[in-house]
């Protein structure tokens, strides 16, 4: 008896901490949430409060009415649907690198793994030079391009489609089905959790991208909303509610886009021999 009571008494305990471990790690995002909503004068009031006294919608009215966060919402939206036609060619290379058997694919798939350890800083001026040279500087195509193929995600890609039973695809190509049929209609239904994982991937790093936007568009028109937010704090005199909105639009599309794909991406990660 003293040994059950002992049990629970130590899970209760372990659920006490990770509580207290939750609620420290989620505050700086719910005061974010709840800055987001105060009138100005609140928001430097001190002693702070959390909860807004006399919640307000203005902040965001501004970010999308006088401050032109809408164009730099559907420019950073574009970009992120750009992204998402790399999943299928990402898709490819690790569907081929996983079930073909060609001259060369293991020192193909050494470069791709070699891609990795290369800081992305490194290439920026090669690509900027290579993207000047096809004319795309200063448009959205350009901003987008290079996130089109991850070495990293190829190799997600070719870990989980190894674990595709060979035998299925064979039976496929004797009923007659072409590669891309066995691709599009066999592979891709069955690797629903690794794609899950790229397309929250992908949408986390067309949304965030900060550096190579800033680099190659000088165009204002251009920028996505990390440049955006910046440039926001630049301009204008503190107003922590106005700053607490814009990093709301930015961080809340994320979350909503994990908590969908959560169960898949778990499930994503563990397939792929990932832990």
């Amino acid at each position: 008896m003293s040994t059950r009571n002992g049990s629970r008494g130590l899970t209760l305990g372990i659920g006490i901490a990770l509580g207290v471990g939750a609620l420290i790690t989620a505050f700086p995002f719910i005061w974010m949430i709840a800055t987001a909503f105060k009138p100005q004068r609140e928001s430097v009031t001190y002693p702070p409060t959390i909860v807004p006294q006399e919640p307000t919608l203005q902040w965001f009215q501004t970010l999308f009415t006088e401050l032109d966060f809408g164009r730099y919402l559907l420019n950073t939206v574009i970009v992120v649907l750009i992204g998402f036609v790399g999943l299928l060619l990402m898709a490819m290379a690790g569907y081929a690198f996983a079930k073909f058997d060609f001259r060369g694919r293991k020192w193909m798939f050494f470069l791709v793994l070699a891609t990795m350890m290369i800081p992305i800083q490194v290439t920026m001026i090669p690509t900027y030079l290579i993207l000047n040279g096809m004319k795309l500087t200063n448009t959205l195509v350009g901003i987008a391009l290079p996130t089109l193929v991850s070495g990293f995600s190829i190799f997600l890609f070719r870990q989980f489609m190894t674990t595709i039973p060979t035998e299925m695809l064979e039976a496929a190509r004797l009923d007659g089905a072409g590669e891309f049929r066995t691709f599009w209609q066999i592979v891709l239904p069955m690797s629903k959790p690794i794609l899950a994982v790229q397309v929250v991937l992908t949408f986390i790093s067309g949304w965030n991208s900060f550096l190579w936007p800033l680099i190659i568009a000088s165009d204002q028109k251009l920028y996505t909303l990390s440049v955006g937010l910046a440039l926001l704090n630049q301009q204008l005199a503190v107003n922590p509610s106005l700053q607490m909105a814009a990093a709301s639009v930015m961080v809340v599309p994320i979350l909503i886009v994990f908590i969908v794909f959560q169960r898949y991406v778990i499930q994503g990660f563990a397939l792929s021999g990932l832990k």
